[in-house]
């Protein structure tokens, strides 16, 4: 696998679509094109006393800046990493009182770095700051009042003794915050914990089935190929989960990125047809059953939710399989309601340790997402790894192993074999592996030794779902 630095891409500008980037040289699936460090991050306000503000992994024990009381770091090596970037930080929030939002820390870091460096080209930098799009123009009423909120905060906050900028420029940080900040997850990948600016990454357009995928990995942003890539092709990413109908999709890219997806796979409404898929043969369903099926699924699904955040996890069980009742004599095998569904029918029952039942409804999931999906999709791919973990939890080793195989394949593209959990899922593939030679050599001792590891340990609890989906790497508020 190569690493390419900057020199493997080119800024262009790309017919109808602005600025974007091409490569320069080939690559191949799980290559990664490039790896960059953020401009500027900053933890969640939620998160603040739980990861690290240096290298924002989640730690058991953090030591506290003993100045500000604020701001929390694995060790004195992290803490030494971040004065640079703390330091202005730390004296403002001391003279303020308290520390302000994400929004407005992290445009603060953004501008004591520009009074440290200049507001050009930083080392390493395609673009300036000065140059990224901030879409202010396009906000609504409602975001422009955020707006106007977020620049009084930051004037509030900012010290007198600091660089002053001027209003419309304070606007333009925020602006480029809301349309190209990037998402930052803890060390598994499993939860998001930051946000950052990248501007290299932001140049890279949106396509719904893109040749790249970006993922956190140790503190850095990586741009990863998914495809075979030529020179001269554009590189692509995917700014919202493939799994919508296009209608849907270009209505989210419309209204959180202001622009129209143009893309393949809007202008053909590839996929479409399996995502809205009804049950075929001599007892098709009526259009006018098909509508009331997904209307009860999507009013299912606010039930759902609600009960999920009341952590009421076997209400939401029963929900599902009502749910499920209406929609198998009607709705097809990949349609959109039925998936989602089985997801979190899966999960919960995972959760709740009913295997079982979790697995059946994680193998249809799966079955669904494969047809769906770009083979080398992170969504897909952790979706075979929690499926694959259910089967092997409910005692199906021969499904589980291959399900994890599967996993492995695909993440060792998207996530590298450096990333925590593709080496996790290294070694689930070698346990299972091994479990399974264990069950083709004599299936009733196989059996008789899990039974027995189960009464001597508690198996492992699936974590506890949460309302969240998998973190998407594109920072945006609904």
């Amino acid at each position: 696998m190569t690493k390419g630095g900057m020199e493997s891409v080119e800024v262009f500008t790309s017919e109808g679509k602005g600025r974007g980037l091409k490569a320069q040289k080939e690559f191949l699936p799980g290559d990664v094109i490039f790896a960059e460090p953020a401009y500027a991050a900053v933890v969640f306000d939620s998160l603040t006393h739980v990861i690290c503000h240096t290298c924002f992994k989640r730690q058991e024990r953090l030591h506290r800046c003993g100045q500000c009381k604020f701001a929390y770091y694995c060790d004195r090596t992290c803490q030494r990493a971040a004065w640079l970037n703390h330091k202005n930080e730390c004296s403002a929030i001391k003279r303020h009182g308290k520390a302000p939002t994400e929004n407005i820390r992290l445009a603060a870091r953004i501008m004591w770095k520009m009074e440290r460096e200049g507001s050009g080209l930083s080392e390493g930098c395609l673009v300036s700051i000065d140059d990224l799009q901030n879409h202010v123009e396009n906000f609504g009423e409602e975001e422009k009042k955020d707006l106007r909120v977020d620049v009084e905060s930051f004037l509030e906050f900012w010290p007198p003794q600091s660089q002053q900028f001027g209003m419309q420029y304070i606007s333009h940080i925020f602006g480029v915050i809301n349309c190209n900040a990037f998402t930052l997850s803890d060390q598994r990948g499993l939860q998001a914990v930051g946000v950052g600016i990248f501007p290299n990454l932001c140049q890279a357009n949106h396509d719904c089935w893109p040749n790249c995928t970006v993922i956190f990995n140790n503190g850095k942003i990586e741009l990863r190929a998914l495809s075979k890539i030529s020179p001269g092709d554009e590189l692509t990413v995917s700014y919202v989960d493939f799994l919508n109908v296009s209608e849907e999709r270009r209505r989210q890219l419309k209204k959180q990125y202001y622009f129209d997806c143009t893309c393949e796979h809007c202008k053909k409404q590839i996929k479409d047809d399996l995502m809205l898929a009804v049950k075929e043969g001599d007892h098709k369903p009526s259009a006018e059953t098909v509508k009331e099926v997904i209307q009860f699924s999507k009013d299912t699904l606010e039930k759902i939710n609600k009960a999920r955040l009341e952590g009421v996890y076997h209400e939401v069980v029963k929900l599902c399989r009502d749910c499920l009742k209406k929609q198998e004599p009607v709705l097809g095998d990949t349609n959109l309601y039925l998936l989602r569904i089985l997801s979190i029918a899966s999960e919960v029952l995972s959760y709740l340790q009913m295997f079982e039942e979790a697995a059946d409804y994680a193998k249809r999931m799966v079955d669904g997402y494969m047809k769906i999906y770009h083979p080398n999709n992170a969504q897909l791919g952790m979706a075979v790894m929690r499926a694959g973990v259910t089967h092997w939890h409910a005692g199906l080793i021969e499904a589980g192993h291959g399900m994890i195989c599967k996993a492995y394949a695909i993440l060792l593209i998207t996530h590298g074999p450096s990333h925590p959990i593709t080496k996790d899922l290294e070694v689930m593939r070698v346990q299972t592996e091994m479990e399974l030679r264990m069950f083709q050599q004599n299936e009733f001792m196989y059996y008789k030794m899990r039974e027995a590891a189960l009464k001597n340990q508690k198996i492992e609890v699936m974590p506890e779902p949460s309302n969240e989906t998998a973190p998407s790497l594109f920072h945006k508020k609904e």
